[in-house]
């Protein structure tokens, strides 16, 4: 068997800043990694670095660790501060599929923003309204190429696929298994993102991204359940219209459109059949499933209260997935962090680094109280 080298780079997530154990990206990978597997791995983690800083470095400092003989693999891991690099330059336009670097930092990407229209979701919630908005005029937020203020909008409408426990009772849920609760009946996810969605806290993440890319207040989003995953969401305007983005459950769409900068690029991906598919929707059900509303919440609190809501969320999966953590507690762990906190108007990336390490840490001591 050949050698494989492994090297690791990237900010603060890789280096393992905020992780009880310290363990970070290279440390979690490793320690799921067969022990007879040949792999000589190296952390080259530098916490705060961005894409142009790594640029300069990563080439000698892997090439130094690499084998001739064997297998070189890189892995490579960036958060907010890159984001804020990013959008610094003036002609740059960023396509952000990372929800987490907006609900933390939403503020620092607004006041990192050069000119109108830079930021073009890949979501594919948020590319749907994106798209439904350049029927009408929504001169607001952070992906239209004009800001006068003026919006023909009366409401955004984020649909959910309920995920797998979509109508079960509040006592069938007692007692679930990450196994049943990483089935998602539509979409082919990973881990994380499987169990946020289980929960609905990530339709509660995709609100706080919405009210931000959009600049429309939580009382004008809505969130519907749509168990076919087909209408990715939906825009009404003032007039009565509601204009709605449908398309088979294909990530590849959203990337595409947001690759191509708004324009349509041809491709052969499967095309919607409209015959064979029967359209439901229904109110989320916020008792049985609280993180959406504790996502309303974190919005009603304002400043850095979406940090934390997150970074409880992250310990709540996390010891969901290893089994120190009910499926309903989830919700009581991350109601707790809100209720302790005390949100901060103005902040900056070191005092987010910083929050939310603190968030991690007072989450798992929690975790020694709540079943």
């Amino acid at each position: 068997m050949r050698e494989t080298r492994l090297s690791f780079i990237g900010d603060e997530l890789v280096a393992g800043h905020g992780d009880g154990r310290a363990l970070g990206w290279t440390g979690r990978v490793m320690a799921r990694t067969p022990r007879d597997a040949d792999i000589l791995w190296t952390s080259l983690a530098v916490p705060g670095e961005t894409t142009a800083q790594m640029s300069d470095r990563w080439g000698p400092e892997v090439a130094r660790r690499s084998t001739h003989t064997g297998i070189n693999r890189l892995v490579v891991g960036l958060g907010v501060a890159d984001v804020l690099a990013g959008i610094s330059y003036a002609r740059s336009r960023l396509a952000l599929a990372n929800k987490e670097s907006l609900v933390v930092g939403g503020a620092l990407v607004r006041e990192a923003l050069t000119r109108p229209g830079q930021v073009v979701p890949v979501d594919s919630e948020h590319s749907a309204i994106a798209q439904a908005l350049a029927s009408g005029r929504h001169e607001k937020g952070l992906t239209s190429p004009v800001v006068s203020g003026h919006s023909e909008v009366r409401r955004l409408v984020l649909t959910a696929s309920g995920g797998p426990f979509r109508g079960r009772s509040r006592e069938s849920l007692t007692g679930i298994s990450a196994a049943a609760a990483l089935k998602h009946p539509t979409w082919d996810m990973g881990p994380v993102v499987t169990i946020n969605s289980s929960t609905l806290i990530n339709k509660g993440l995709e609100l706080i991204e919405a009210h931000l890319l959009f600049d429309v207040v939580p009382e004008q989003i809505d969130v519907v359940v749509h168990p076919q995953s087909v209408i990715h969401s939906m825009v009404e305007f003032i007039d009565g219209a509601t204009l709605a983005q449908a398309s088979p459950p294909d990530m590849r769409l959203p990337i595409s459109y947001a690759l191509g900068l708004t324009e349509r690029v041809s491709n052969d991906y499967p095309r919607l059949n409209f015959l064979e598919h029967t359209f439901t929707f229904e109110r989320p059900n916020m008792e049985l499933f609280p993180n959406l509303a504790l996502a309303y919440r974190a919005l009603e609190l304002g400043g850095t209260a979406p940090c934390v809501l997150n970074a409880a969320n992250e310990i709540a999966v996390e010891a969901f997935l290893a089994g120190k953590l009910g499926f309903r507690a989830m919700s009581t762990l991350i109601a707790q962090a809100l209720e302790a906190h005390r949100p901060e108007r103005s902040y900056d990336l070191q005092l987010l680094s910083e929050l939310d390490a603190a968030v991690r840490a007072e989450s798992r001591e929690r975790l020694n109280h709540i079943r």
